[in-house]
């Protein structure tokens, strides 16, 4: 393993460092007797100042041609292209994941940064109307400053989701990282920031005073949160004192449905991907697998083998197939959530390798383990665990799937699994969800300019897309001259 020196991370403010009173620790979920840095904890005060710089950097940003803005965001995607050969191993210690995560991580941030890049120019044209009574010019116009506010299981990209939209459209931006993966993200920031001017990309830190603070300034536009539901409710609110744009992009409950003509070998090694990959811990990962009856035991049983095959360790350790759970709160909720599916009656089966029993207690390691025998009510099925636990659940019909798919507060993605294209098409069409995903449900379904989002309690607005994620950052200014 690469060895890494403990990291000082201060507040980033107009392109300075700011230190604070008070630093909070980073330790590695896999290793948590290792202090991996400390971390400024911000104030609302510091909120203030960074909200202020950003503002006054936006006055002069916006103006900036937006085939300038567009060169320098392509130069702040060639600065995090350099970085990830240095922040990967950084990121991995501070979030848990295994290393091929962490760089996937970084080359879809920077795809993010190239796409916006591409599209920019051409998006922020004006469109004129002209008739014979009326000449009318619609303008696109920078909202001004953006509030960021970001989780830890895929910092990079979901932050790039956010800084790429917002500088292209002449926006700038003040970015709260989580506070359980902050460090290789605010390293890459500031060294994002030394290729644009003073102002534009500001970093604080912080907890829900923090946060608060953020999405409650009367300076702050726009306001884009990636994270849990209730913490989405609470930047709602906050957001709405002041009636600021919003993307929020929150918790899922994907299902994936199976459907009898599927081929069961070779889509499992496919659907693992959205299973276990970064330990579970991803917002549209398969959270509920629905199986026709009749295939079930097969299915289970097939399943469970593939599963059995993982090893689970450090997330530096090449041998690993998932790393840790990224913190303490999570882990014990999903430890919590597994003994209680095992008091139901339900089976619940704990498959899979320790690589470091030894060490295992020293981190929040959980080995996967798959359920069946259980009701679409139980908890497992109904909450999203964000961690290595799926139930398999046997439906009847496809309408009967269809039905239990839909029946969740949640809408972020779902998937439809078969050998008939048009069958699963059909299916897809009535599942509520964001995104549907045929034959796949992982990072290799999503596609830059396909719109990802939620419905119901996952959230409002699309991100990854091109008009309808630029144009939440935008405001729309028509003028016209009658004749």
């Amino acid at each position: 393993m690469k060895t890494l020196a403990n990291k000082k991370v201060n507040l980033l403010i107009n392109n300075q460092e700011v230190p604070t009173q008070n630093y909070f620790e980073v330790r590695d979920p896999g290793k948590v007797n290792e202090l991996i840095g400390e971390v400024a904890l911000g104030t609302s005060e510091d909120v203030d100042t960074a909200v202020k710089a950003a503002h006054n950097a936006f006055l002069s940003w916006k103006n900036v041609d937006v085939r300038e803005r567009v060169r320098l965001v392509l130069a702040a995607a060639g600065v995090l292209e350099d970085s990830m050969s240095e922040l990967k191993y950084l990121l991995v210690k501070e979030h848990g994941g295994v290393l091929w995560e962490a760089e996937t991580d970084f080359y879809l941030g920077n795809g993010v940064l190239n796409y916006y890049a591409s599209i920019a120019k051409d998006y922020m044209e004006s469109e004129q109307i002209e008739d014979e009574t009326s000449w009318i010019s619609v303008e696109k116009v920078s909202k001004g400053v953006v509030g960021a506010i970001v989780p830890w299981n895929m910092p990079v990209i979901l932050t790039m989701m956010k800084l790429a939209p917002a500088l292209v459209t002449g926006n700038t931006i003040v970015i709260k990282p989580s506070p359980t993966a902050p460090i290789a993200l605010s390293i890459l920031l500031q060294k994002m920031a030394e290729v644009l001017p003073d102002g534009v990309i500001n970093v604080i830190h912080g907890n829900a005073e923090v946060g608060s603070a953020l999405t409650q300034h009367p300076l702050v536009k726009k306001v884009a949160f990636t994270g849990g539901t209730e913490t989405g409710r609470a930047v709602a609110t906050n957001a709405a004192k002041s009636f600021k744009a919003l993307t929020l992009e929150l918790g899922g409950n994907d299902p994936a449905i199976i459907l009898d003509d599927a081929q069961i070998e070779t889509i499992i090694p496919k659907l693992l991907k959205g299973v276990y990959t970064r330990s579970g811990q991803i917002c549209f990962g398969v959270k509920r697998i629905y199986v026709q009856e009749n295939m079930i035991e097969k299915f289970y049983n097939t399943f469970c083998e593939f599963v059995d095959e993982y090893k689970v360790g450090h997330g530096l350790d090449e041998r690993a197939s998932f790393g840790p759970l990224n913190n303490k709160k999570q882990f014990e909720y999903v430890k919590n959530l597994i003994e209680k599916t095992k008091q139901s009656g339900a089976t619940v089966r704990e498959l899979g390798q320790k690589l470091d029993p030894d060490g295992w207690d020293n981190g929040y390691y959980i080995l996967p383990h798959v359920v069946k025998n259980i009701s679409h009510s139980s908890p497992i099925v109904s909450s999203e665990q964000f961690g290595p636990i799926i139930p398999i659940i046997p439906y009847k019909t496809v309408n009967e799937a269809v039905a239990m798919a839909n029946d969740s507060e949640y809408g972020l993605g779902s998937s439809v699994w078969s050998s008939d294209f048009e069958k699963a098409l059909a299916v897809a069409k009535q599942i509520e969800s964001g995104s549907t995903f045929i034959n796949s449900h992982s990072f290799d379904s999503l596609s830059l300019g396909m719109p990802f989002g939620g419905i119901k309690d996952s959230g409002i607005g699309r991100e990854l897309s091109g008009e309808s994620t630029l144009s939440a950052y935008i405001n729309y200014h028509s003028i016209r001259y009658v004749k």
